[in-house]
Parts: C-alpha cells; sequence; structure tokens
C-alpha cells in the first residue's frame, strides 16, 4: 500500500432543502421519499401517491414551517454542517468536504471536491450515530451510485455508525451537564430519537438496539437512575406503526403522571433541524405544557460545538493512516 497518499474526509448528512419555498422544498422532499431505503413501497403504488397527493399538499405546508427555523445564513442543518466542515478541516489539517444524502451539496459533488484536491483516499462519517438501513445504509448507496461516474475510484473508508463509541457519548454528557448548569435541571430527561417503521426493525434493522445502547450509555455516563431518563421517537410519517413509544404521546402524558418539569435531548441528530427546533423545540412543547406541564427545556443538538469536533476528530483519527 502507498503510504504517501492523500487522505481527506467526507461529512455526510441528510440534506435540506435550499430555500424555505414550497417549489425548493418539493424537490428536496421529491429526492428523499422517493429513495427505496426511506420508502420501501412497491414504486408503482407509491409514486403516483408521493407525486400526485403527497407533495403539492405537504410541500406548501413544510416550506412554512422551514421558514420559522430558517437563520440569516440558511437553513439550520447546512449552516452548522458547514462549521462542521471548516472547524473539522482545521483540527485535522486535510481536506474535509460536504455531501449530502438529498439536496445540495450532493455525494458526487463532495467525492469530486475532495479528488479535485488530490485526495486518493476517502474517509466517509454518515453523521448518523445510530445506524439504520433508512440512514447509513443509504448513503452507502448513494456513494457507489456516485462513483459509477467517476473514471477512477478512490480508497474508501466507510464508518458505518457510532451510537457507542466514548467521545460521542462523552460529547453527548456534556451537551446535557452544560444546558442544566444553564437551564435547570428537570426530574427526567427524554431522549427523543427519530423513528423509523417498525416494520424495519422487524425485518433486522438493528436501529433500536443501537437507540437503546445510546441511551443506557448516556444514562451511565450522567449517573442518572432509571427513573430519570427515557427513550421514545418521533417523526412518524404515514398510518403504519412506527417504533415506539412515540414523543407526542409520551409528552401528553407525562404531566397526569406528576411529571411536569422536563428536558428533552435528541441525541441521534448531529445538527439542529426542522425535526428539532419545529417539531420539538414547538410543536411538542406546545403539547406537553398543554397537557399541564410547566417546565420544557429543549436542549439542543452537538451542532458545531468544540465537543462534537473532538468527537468528530476522534472517531476519524484511528483511520487517517494507513494499517
Amino acid at each position: 500500500m502507498d503510504n504517501n497518499k492523500k487522505v481527506g474526509v467526507l461529512l455526510v448528512n441528510l440534506g435540506t432543502p435550499d430555500e424555505p419555498t414550497g417549489p425548493a422544498v418539493k424537490r428536496f422532499l421529491g429526492e428523499f421519499l422517493h429513495d427505496k431505503r426511506v420508502v420501501d413501497l412497491s414504486r408503482w403504488l407509491w409514486c403516483p401517491l408521493l407525486h400526485g397527493i403527497i407533495l403539492p399538499i405537504r410541500s406548501p405546508r413544510v416550506a412554512k414551517l422551514y421558514q420559522s427555523i430558517w437563520m440569516d445564513e440558511g437553513s439550520p442543518l447546512m449552516v452548522y454542517s458547514k462549521r462542521q466542515r471548516s472547524k473539522l478541516q482545521e483540527r485535522l489539517s486535510i481536506p474535509v468536504a460536504l455531501g449530502m444524502n438529498y439536496g445540495q451539496p450532493s455525494m458526487t459533488h463532495g467525492l469530486k471536491e475532495l479528488q479535485g484536491q488530490g485526495v486518493e483516499r476517502i474517509i466517509v462519517l454518515p453523521l448518523y450515530p445510530q445506524y439504520s438501513s433508512s440512514t447509513n445504509a443509504a448513503v452507502f448507496d448513494q456513494v457507489a451510485k456516485s462513483l459509477k461516474s467517476m473514471p477512477v475510484v478512490p480508497e474508501l473508508t466507510f464508518i458505518r455508525d457510532y451510537h457507542d463509541h466514548p467521545a460521542y457519548i462523552k460529547a453527548l454528557a456534556n451537551q446535557v451537564r452544560d444546558a442544566w448548569k444553564t437551564q435547570g435541571q428537570g426530574q427526567s430527561l427524554l431522549c427523543s430519537f427519530h423513528g423509523i417503521p417498525k416494520r424495519y426493525a422487524d425485518n433486522g434493522d438493528v436501529y433500536p438496539f443501537h437507540c437503546l445502547r445510546t441511551t443506557e450509555l448516556l444514562k451511565e455516563e450522567l449517573g442518572l437512575g432509571s427513573e430519570q431518563i427515557m427513550m421514545t421517537y418521533q417523526s412518524r410519517f404515514g398510518r403504519e406503526e412506527w417504533l415506539q413509544p412515540y414523543t407526542d404521546k409520551t409528552l401528553e402524558k407525562l404531566p397526569a403522571q406528576d411529571l411536569k418539569n422536563i428536558d428533552v435531548f435528541c441525541p441521534g441528530f448531529s445538527s439542529d433541524c426542522l425535526e428539532t427546533l419545529e417539531e420539538i423545540q414547538e410543536q411538542n412543547k406546545e403539547i406537553f405544557m398543554h397537557a399541564g406541564g410547566q417546565h420544557f427545556r429543549y436542549i439542543s443538538c452537538l451542532n458545531d460545538s468544540d465537543a462534537h469536533i473532538d468527537m468528530m476528530s476522534a472517531i476519524v483519527s484511528p483511520y487517517l493512516q494507513p494499517e
């Protein structure tokens, strides 16, 4: 093996609309929801439903939600992703590029950007800590698809997941502790992960086991008792059963169980986005308070914090030198 091959990192996240408008959201959702890893229904059934009903109705509604969280620099997920890329590149002193699974910058763009800088070995880091076929595997598919159009395929290292990596657990714990110092600590910490259809898990997806493991390790790191932490799933879509317990239904019931002071954290999201800032911090807070809750504290994602960059560096560093 040539030990002098230049190394680079491709950071991957889901992606985001280019702007908070109906047409932009429609383009993004069309690409996202057309991926068979995300929705595995038969194409003859799903495509007419998606393009004929779901996108025309859902896109304008989702665009309004994006407008409520849009930052001066753009979509929160993109803003934080760009900052993560810049900080990690500065930390590692090697090329780092962004490649979104859907939308721009595309996976192909990210890979070509690295190759344009002379990179011959690429470490692909999907920023999904817990493995799921609907996310991490979809990244692998997209990388493979992108490479088909390239005359030279680089050496690849694909980091499948990091749900139990010590640096990740430490970063999560520090984020929670910092929030407690400034906001105070509630009666219980609710860890809300993005849901997937239960059918996916029944067919072998390890995602729920990874979520549970992350929550258990976070509990241990924070020194919490079992009654001080809970795990739920958010963002379900459609009518079929998804992983339970559901975040919104849980928050609706907690005040009646005398849990009226709650902290909510989303460990599976590497950047704040629509699902955290609007769905959790706004919609789910309203559900909880309407049900009799008194204090709802949302703990932000790791975003571009120093602890997050430390974690990324710790995960990537072992792969920087060839064996």
